[in-house]
């Protein structure tokens, strides 16, 4: 992919909208749902992985320290134009190194069920069987750094 770059921000930063337009057009409509019915509160909590290509936000990726051992990574979103591009696993990518860097030990992830071959190429493991989360099938996977 060109010219991505792959920066980390918090909610009070001014691109964090953008943030939250995608992971809106991305992760929610299509569900038919919406982020302002959701408890947003753990946001602030995260470090939030933006991809940007020409100055807009493409993609992005969640991650949330659970405790000292462990980060979970949700809600990542890819633009739609820009799927299959690899955007995704180079978010995945400096997630993992941002999480190491932190030094926590382990990542947690739901994967909706039709990304789970996506975290499988990256060496994420299934923990346990499918549950629904925002009405859809998941999987519960992990990875230890």
């Amino acid at each position: 992919m060109h010219d991505i770059s792959i920066s980390v921000i918090r909610h009070t930063d001014p691109l964090y909208q953008a943030v939250w337009q995608l992971r809106e057009d991305v992760l929610r409509k299509p569900l038919g749902m919406s982020l302002k019915n959701e408890n947003l509160s753990m946001d602030g909590e995260d470090d939030i992985l933006i991809a940007k290509l020409n100055g807009q936000v493409i993609g992005c990726l969640m991650l949330h320290p659970v405790s000292a051992e462990e980060m979970k990574f949700r809600q990542m979103a890819v633009d739609a134009a820009h799927q299959g591009t690899g955007v995704g696993r180079q978010l995945m990518v400096f997630g993992e190194q941002h999480t190491r860097n932190l030094k926590h030990k382990k990542i947690t992830l739901h994967a909706r069920m039709v990304a789970k071959p996506f975290y499988d190429k990256l060496g994420y493991e299934t923990v346990e069987g499918v549950f629904e989360e925002v009405g859809i099938p998941h999987m519960k996977m992990y990875k230890v750094l």
